[in-house]
C-alpha cells in the first residue's frame, strides 16, 4: 500500500486511481448523479473525456478502443437511464470478453431501494452479464475496488466490470491509500500449462497425420500470434481461425485456412471433418463453430487450450485439456515437440478442396457485389487497415474476403451478434490506433442503430472510412426467410423507408458518396483513403438478393455445409 498524506474526497480519488491505471480516455455522457465528477475532471489534464451522444454508444467505443490496444476500455455515465443504456455493450463484451470498466452515478445511498429518481439497480440488473461488478458503499473502499475492477477486467480470461457510485461516496472525503498489489481470495487465474499435459500434447500433435489448429479470439488477447506463428510454420500445421480469431494468423499465409463454422471455408470444414488431431487455441466450441456437437470432429483427438477452466468440456468433451494463457502454452508445447508432423499429404488434400470449393461470386453482370467492395478494401489496404464490422451478411464477407495480416486488426461483434456495434466502436479504436487506416463497414440496418455517434466522430476529426453494404434489406434475416422460413420476407425490406444516406451523411458534416457502379469502387475508395483528418462515408449499393455461402445451417451438422443457392432466381 502507498499512502498520501492527502485527504481526498471521492471524485478526487477516482481520478488519482485512473491516473495509476494509465487510463487516456475515458468514453461518457454526463448527468445528475455524477455531475461532482464530471466538476473535477473539467481540471483534469492527464486523459480525454470523449463525449459520445448515447452510452450504448459509450461501451461500444471502449469496446473497440480495448479490442484495438489491449488496454482496458473505461466508460463514465450516470445513474437510471444512463446505467441502462449500457447493458447492451456490457453483454456484448461480456460475450467476446473484452477488458472494460463501466463506472454507473447512483442515487445517494440512503435512498438506494427507495424507488428514488433515476434510481436503477444496476448491479442486479448486470450481474449475469459482467465478469464481476462493485457496489461502493464505502469512501475507504473506493480506491481498492477500482484497483480491483481494472485486476479483474484485464486478468485472466478478460472482460466487463461494473463500478456503481453513489453520489454521497463521490462527495465524501477520507485518505487516499492505493493498493499497489492486489489480491482476491478465490480468483487466481492459471498461466502457465501442466508440464505432462504439454508433453503429451506435443507427443499427439507430432505423431499426428492430419492435425488441425482451430484459432479463438484468446491467441489475441494473451499476445500469443507470434508464438502461433512459429509453432504453426515450424511444424507444417494448417490454421483454421474463428471469427475473433482472425488476424491471429496472416490470411495470406499458405498454412491459413481462413474461418471455419456456420460461415467458414469450404476447406477450413472439410479439414475439421477428417483431421485426426484438433487443437483448439482460446477458443470455446461455440455453436457457429461446432454446428450439430455429436457430429463436430467425430474422429479427431481434440486438444484444448484455454486459461477460463469453465470452458473446458462445456460444448464438447475433449481428449486432453490443458488450463493456462495460450501464449505461454504455445512455447511451451513448441519446445516439447518431439519431432516435425509428417503433413505434406495433409496439406495437399485440403490444397485439393480449394481447388474444389473456392470463394466466388458473380461479377459479370455489371452490378456491385459486396465481395466485391471487400476485396477492393482489402487490396487498398494491404490487410493493414483496422476493420471494424457491424453484424450481418457484410460482417461474414469480409471475415471470408479480407485478409487480415496482424492480430487486433478485426473488430466485431461475435457472440452476441449487435447490430450498431461498428460506427461507435471504430470512433473508440482510432483512439488507440493513430498510424493505420479505421475501416467501419455497416449494413444498412445496423448503421441506423447508432448512427448518432456520427457527431462524434465529426466533433473529434476521427479519420474513420464509413462504408455503408446498403442492399435495402435486413439481409442477413432476409437470407433466412428465404431459406428456412418459407420465403416471407416479413419485416426486413427496408427499400422504402432507409433514408438517403448521403444527405445524412452530410448533415452531420461527413464528406459523402454513393454508388451502385463497380466501375466506381477504385476511385473512390482512393478519395476515401486519401483522407485522413476527417471521416469520410461511402454507401454501396449492392444486389439485394445476394447470400453468403458456404453456409451450415443453425443446428446442422457440417457436412449439411450448402455452398450455393438452389435456386438462383430467387429475389430477383
Amino acid at each position: 500500500m502507498k499512502k498520501s498524506n492527502n485527504v481526498l474526497c471521492g471524485a478526487d480519488i477516482f481520478f488519482e486511481c485512473l491516473k495509476r491505471e494509465k487510463v487516456e480516455y475515458i468514453f461518457g455522457f454526463p448527468g445528475g448523479a455524477v455531475l461532482k465528477l464530471y466538476e473535477h475532471l473539467y481540471d483534469v489534464d492527464f486523459l480525454q473525456h470523449i463525449l459520445v451522444r448515447h452510452e450504448q454508444g459509450a461501451v461500444h467505443a471502449a469496446e473497440g478502443y480495448a479490442k484495438a490496444s489491449g488496454k482496458v476500455g473505461v466508460v463514465l455515465v450516470t445513474s437510471g437511464p444512463g446505467a441502462t443504456n449500457t447493458v447492451t455493450g456490457i453483454a456484448d463484451a461480456y460475450m467476446d470478453s473484452v477488458p472494460i470498466v463501466v463506472f454507473t452515478g447512483q442515487v445517494a445511498s440512503h435512498l438506494i431501494g427507495n424507488d428514488a429518481f433515476q434510481e436503477a439497480d444496476i448491479v442486479g440488473i448486470t450481474r449475469p452479464i459482467t465478469k464481476h461488478n462493485f457496489l461502493v458503499r464505502d469512501i475507504k473502499e473506493l480506491a481498492s475496488t477500482i484497483r480491483k475492477a481494472f485486476f479483474i477486467a484485464s486478468s485472466g480470461r478478460p472482460g466487463p466490470v461494473v463500478v456503481d457510485l453513489p453520489k454521497d461516496v463521490i462527495a465524501s472525503k477520507c485518505e487516499f491509500v492505493y493498493p499497489e498489489d492486489i489480491e482476491i481470495r478465490g480468483y487466481k487465474p492459471t498461466y502457465k500449462g501442466h508440464i505432462n499435459q504439454i508433453k503429451k500434447a506435443a507427443e499427439v500433435i507430432a505423431n499426428a497425420k492430419k492435425p488441425l489448429l482451430y484459432v479463438g479470439g484468446g491467441v489475441i488477447m494473451s499476445g500469443g500470434s507470434e508464438e502461433l506463428g512459429l509453432f504453426a510454420r515450424d511444424n507444417k500445421l494448417p490454421v483454421t481461425m474463428t471469427l475473433q480469431g482472425l488476424g491471429a494468423f496472416p490470411g495470406t499465409d499458405n498454412l491459413s485456412l481462413g474461418m471455419l463454422g456456420m460461415h467458414g471455408t469450404y476447406w477450413a470444414n472439410q479439414a475439421v471433418n477428417n483431421c485426426d488431431v484438433l487443437v483448439s487455441l482460446g477458443a470455446r466450441f461455440d455453436d457457429r463453430v461446432t454446428g450439430k456437437v455429436e457430429t463436430f470432429a467425430v474422429d479427431a483427438y481434440k486438444i484444448h487450450v484455454d486459461i477460463d477452466p469453465t470452458c473446458i468440456d462445456k460444448n464438447v468433451v475433449v481428449d486432453l485439456p490443458i488450463v493456462g494463457d495460450v501464449k505461454h502454452i504455445l512455447a511451451e508445447l513448441a519446445s516439447e515437440m518431439p519431432k516435425v508432423p509428417d503433413t505434406k499429404d495433409w496439406l495437399a488434400q485440403i490444397q485439393d478442396w480449394k481447388d474444389e470449393c473456392p470463394l466466388v461470386y458473380e461479377d459479370n453482370d455489371g452490378r456491385l457485389r459486396t465481395e466485391y467492395v471487400i476485396e477492393k478494401i482489402s487490396e487498398k489496404t494491404k490487410g493493414e487497415a483496422i476493420v471494424v464490422t457491424d453484424v450481418g451478411q457484410h460482417q461474414m464477407w469480409t471475415a471470408q474476403y479480407y485478409k487480415y495480416n496482424h492480430p487486433r486488426s478485426n473488430l466485431t461483434s461475435g457472440g452476441l451478434g449487435t447490430m450498431g456495434f461498428s460506427v461507435p466502436a471504430s470512433i473508440g479504436a482510432s483512439f488507440a490506433i493513430k498510424d493505420r487506416p479505421i475501416v467501419s463497414i455497416s449494413g444498412d440496418g445496423g448503421f441506423q442503430m447508432c448512427i448518432q455517434e456520427l457527431v462524434t466522430a465529426v466533433a473529434y476529426k476521427r479519420p474513420i472510412k464509413f462504408f455503408i453494404i446498403n442492399n435495402s434489406f435486413l439481409g442477413m434475416v432476409r437470407q433466412w426467410q428465404e431459406l428456412f422460413h418459407a420465403e416471407k420476407y416479413s419485416f426486413t425490406d427496408l427499400s422504402e423507408t432507409n433514408p438517403n444516406f448521403v444527405k445524412v451523411g452530410e448533415a452531420f458534416g461527413i464528406e459523402s458518396y454513393s454508388t451502385e457502379n463497380p466501375k466506381d469502387v477504385d476511385s473512390l475508395l482512393d478519395k476515401a483513403f486519401s483522407v485522413n483528418d476527417r471521416p469520410f462515408l461511402i454507401e454501396f449499393k449492392v444486389v439485394k438478393e445476394d447470400m453468403v455461402f458456404p453456409m451450415v445451417p443453425s443446428g446442422g451438422s457440417i457436412s449439411d455445409m450448402m455452398v450455393k443457392r438452389l435456386n438462383p432466381k430467387r429475389m430477383t
